[in-house]
């Protein structure tokens, strides 16, 4: 049932949503399909508007945003393109608590680019890195520091103006994942001033698996020298002199070869409907739900997570489960139910959007009262 839908930090839903993905992969069938040589004219055109729709999202310039297969591919191109000095012999500073695919990148890339991986732990019980613990490790040693919006397994947002105002005065690159709260929580990649932004058009964008972004600052984009480069990194992507490359001024010198279109044409369709949206009465409708479901974790007894602070979180609630009720056997019982939920560990992770309900959200506390009985 899409009213006890929980799952916006991992994939989303929409009205209509089946429809217009099933309209937009029978226009790129017909296009593609066609004898003709209009296919590429179509599917840029699409990729071209996905990207002006994020641009929008970020409020970010012409020329810094561009298309990536999920964030992890994104930050790597980023990284590798980074000039020799920027993280040879300094740390790269990131939270213990950033989406773990980030992490083991960045493991795997500290020995080869010359850099020291430095993670910021966890307090002993805690469920998020403190901001404080962040910034006391935030030293001029640090040469690029990848900021952690919103947490994946708290929803613990941090201060972003504080952190980057600190970064500033260490001297670091700044970067900013904000896969967990992009499309639900205003976001401007000039305010504060970051250096690149990944994310994903899943979760509140309501988007398709394969549809990552990368931002970067012009200033960033001018020293930046992408590893993986092609025919499209150029400024004319149809010079054909092999021995005349040279990367296009703006964030093309990203996009290596050819580029994939499918994910960007497929998740247009939520983006335009996000775009038609009024944002700030999409945010009010997940801060009453989650308002409810904060309350009802507190009449349970059961651990928040999450801060309780609207600032500090994002558009998710976490609660911690007793080992008396299994989370693997909750999201399974409760799924029965027709309610869509999910786990990490004991965590269990409750993201209401705009398909879910007052009256949906009162079945699930229901639910989870009468599973905390049996128990």
């Amino acid at each position: 049932m899409s009213d006890t839908y929980f799952l916006y930090h991992s994939i989303g839903l929409y009205p209509e949503k089946t429809a217009d993905l099933t309209t937009a992969m029978a226009q790129f069938a017909q296009s593609w399909g066609r004898p003709d040589d209009g296919q590429w004219g179509y599917a840029l055109d699409k990729r071209a508007q996905f990207v002006a729709r994020w641009r929008a999202i970020l409020n970010a310039g012409e020329g810094t945003v561009t298309t990536a297969e999920n964030v992890t591919s994104a930050f790597h191109s980023l990284l590798a393109a980074l000039p020799a000095q920027a993280l040879a012999g300094r740390r790269v500073l990131v939270g213990a608590d950033c989406f773990p695919s980030n992490h083991f990148l960045l493991a795997g890339m500290a020995q080869k680019y010359g850099f020291t991986l430095h993670t910021v732990p966890l307090r002993q019980g805690a469920a998020f890195v403190e901001d404080e613990d962040f910034l006391a490790a935030w030293t001029p040693e640090v040469g690029l520091a990848l900021l952690t919006w919103v947490s994946s397994t708290s929803s613990h947002r941090i201060d972003l103006d504080a952190m980057v105002a600190h970064g500033r005065s260490m001297g670091s690159l700044i970067g900013c994942d904000i896969t967990q709260a992009a499309g639900l929580i205003p976001y401007d990649v000039t305010a504060p001033a970051v250096d690149f932004a990944i994310s994903t058009s899943l979760k509140w964008m309501c988007g398709t698996p394969g549809a990552g972004v990368l931002y970067v600052a012009p200033a960033l984009i001018a020293t930046a020298q992408p590893e993986p480069r092609g025919w499209f990194s150029q400024d004319n992507p149809f010079s054909w002199d092999i021995n005349a490359f040279a990367y296009a001024p703006d964030i093309r010198r990203f996009d290596n070869g050819t580029p994939g279109t499918i994910a960007a044409l497929a998740s247009l369709p939520a983006l335009d409907w996000h775009a038609r949206q009024d944002h700030a009465a999409l945010l009010a409708h997940n801060r009453r739900l989650t308002a409810r479901l904060i309350a009802a974790a507190d009449e349970m007894h059961l651990p928040l997570i999450t801060p309780r602070a609207e600032a500090k979180r994002g558009g998710s609630v976490m609660l911690r489960l007793p080992e008396t009720l299994p989370a693997a056997q909750i999201v399974t019982q409760l799924r029965g139910l027709g309610i869509s939920t999910d786990a990490r560990g004991q965590t269990l992770r409750l993201s209401p959007g705009i398909m879910t309900t007052l009256a949906g959200t009162e079945t699930l506390i229901t639910a989870l009262q009468n599973l905390q009985m049996r128990a």
